[in-house]
């Protein structure tokens, strides 16, 4: 199956160094930069066309790794050529295949999404890191099963998700990979305030972010979890609100609150309804 390529951003140029590597063959790059198409070409080691048509005609499948908002813009004009049978996928984690090709049906082809659960930041180096990445795979029923198996083949622990949930799928994903770093965040400025610089502040919390992590990681969410919460310790986490300001201390009202839940799970003969008083 040769597999054109669409979009030599960094997830295009990544994907392709990749599925080379794994014995894919790879038709091609398109990009509407033929610099891009052509540097991404080089580094994966294959070919790139400054036509839309020829690598169309060329590809069993198709994979459009173009920024959501124009996923289903490149779509409109892929449909426009002869493409029954042909496999067209995108890379967008919250777009389901219908959502994104819509009227994929009536072209006669079939329509997936393949999204790696992974940050993808660096066209020339993300690509090494894609071997531990799961990848969630939706779409036509007919061959999800052979693009599932695909995908196993490299190595990658595989997923098979139903369209309805991937916004939910989505938000996980933020949350674990973007909103820690606004936690991060919140911490660093307190530190400031007591004065420590950033760097010197980062510095003092690596341990303890590092150190979560990691048991998160080996233990879970349940067995890892410490602090004034897990001990139901009303009165530290009463100073600790005092000394926030409105919307800083709403936002750590609401993780306390979820965090209750996990003690509560952890240590199910602990008395936590004074802590849950004040967290109302």
């Amino acid at each position: 199956m040769n597999t054109g390529i669409i979009g030599a951003g960094k997830v295009g140029c990544s994907l392709g160094k990749y599925f080379v590597l794994h014995g894919l063959s790879v038709s091609g790059f398109f990009d509407v930069s033929p610099e891009l198409a052509k540097t991404a070409a080089q580094f994966a080691q294959t070919r790139y066309t400054d036509n839309l048509e020829t690598l169309v005609k060329e590809s069993d499948a198709l994979f459009l790794t173009v920024p959501d908002g124009l996923i289903t813009q490149v779509w409109n004009q892929v449909r426009e050529y002869p493409i029954e049978g042909k496999y067209i996928c995108h890379c967008s984690g919250a777009l389901s295949a219908g959502e994104a090709f819509p009227g994929i049906k009536d072209r006669g082809a079939f329509g997936y999404s393949i999204h790696p659960l992974f940050a993808v930041s660096d066209r020339f180096q993300s690509w090494k890191e894609l071997s531990h990445a799961y990848f969630t795979i939706e779409g036509d029923e007919e061959h999800l099963e052979e693009v599932r198996a695909q995908f196993a083949s490299f190595g990658n622990p595989v997923r098979i998700i139903r369209p309805e949930d991937k916004v939910k799928y989505h938000c996980a994903a933020a949350i674990c990979s973007n909103q820690v770093i606004a936690l991060i965040e919140e911490s660093l400025c307190l530190m400031e305030q007591c004065g420590f610089e950033k760097d010197s502040g980062l510095q003092a919390l690596s341990p303890l972010i590092e150190g979560n992590v990691k048991k998160v990681l080996g233990n879970g969410t349940e067995q890892s979890l410490t602090g004034p919460v897990e001990r139901g310790d009303v009165k530290t986490i009463q100073k600790h609100m005092e000394v926030l300001g409105e919307e800083d201390r709403l936002l750590y009202r609401l993780l306390s609150k979820k965090l209750e839940t996990i003690a509560r799970k952890k240590n199910p003969d602990r008395d936590y309804e004074a802590l849950r008083r004040i967290l109302q």
